[in-house]
C-alpha cells in the first residue's frame, strides 16, 4: 500500500479540516505525520520526524506531532518542550486510548481527528488561542519519503 494511499482523499481532508478547527482554540500546533514502516521505537521516530519538520521553531514551543507507521502498527504522540514543562505526566494517555481503540477497529481517519480534537482540547487548557495567533506550521498531513525520510 502506498502511503498516500493509506486515507483517501476525503479522509485526509477530514483531517486536515479536524487539525484547523483543533488549532482555532489553541496557540498550540498540531501536525499528522505517516511513515509506512517504523525503523525505530514509535517515539524515536517521531522525535526525528519532529525535528526535520521544524516544529521546534514555533514562539512558544507547543507543537505536537501525531506519528502514525502503517505497516508497523505503531504510533505516538509527542510535544515541544513548551508544552512538555507544563503538563502532567501521563497528558496524552487518554487521546493514545482513544486513538488506539479506533485504530484497531481500522478507523484511521477518525481516530486521526478524534485524536487531534483531543489534542486541541488539551492544549486550550495550556495555550489558549491569543487574538494576535499565527498559524506557525502547516495543517497538512506529511507522509514519509520515498528516501525512507
Amino acid at each position: 500500500m502506498k502511503l498516500n494511499d493509506f486515507l483517501t482523499a476525503q479522509q485526509q481532508a477530514t483531517v486536515v479540516d479536524a487539525v484547523r478547527l483543533a488549532e482555532k482554540g489553541t496557540s498550540g500546533e498540531i501536525r499528522i505525520h505517516i511513515d509506512g514502516k517504523c525503523k525505530s521505537t514509535p517515539v524515536e521516530r517521531a522525535k526525528e520526524v519532529f525535528n526535520r519538520l521544524g516544529m521546534y521553531r514555533t514562539a512558544q514551543h507547543n507543537g505536537v506531532l501525531i506519528y502514525l507507521a502503517v505497516e508497523s502498527k505503531v504510533f505516538a504522540i509527542i510535544g515541544d518542550k513548551g508544552i512538555n514543562d507544563v503538563v502532567p505526566e501521563h497528558f496524552w494517555a487518554d487521546v493514545v486510548e482513544v486513538m488506539g481503540t479506533q485504530f484497531r477497529n481500522g478507523r484511521f481517519a477518525e481516530g486521526l481527528a478524534e485524536g487531534v480534537a483531543m489534542a486541541g482540547e488539551k492544549l486550550k487548557a495550556y495555550f489558549p488561542y491569543q487574538d494576535d495567533d499565527v498559524n506557525e506550521l502547516p495543517d497538512s498531513i506529511s507522509f514519509e519519503k520515498e528516501d525512507g525520510q
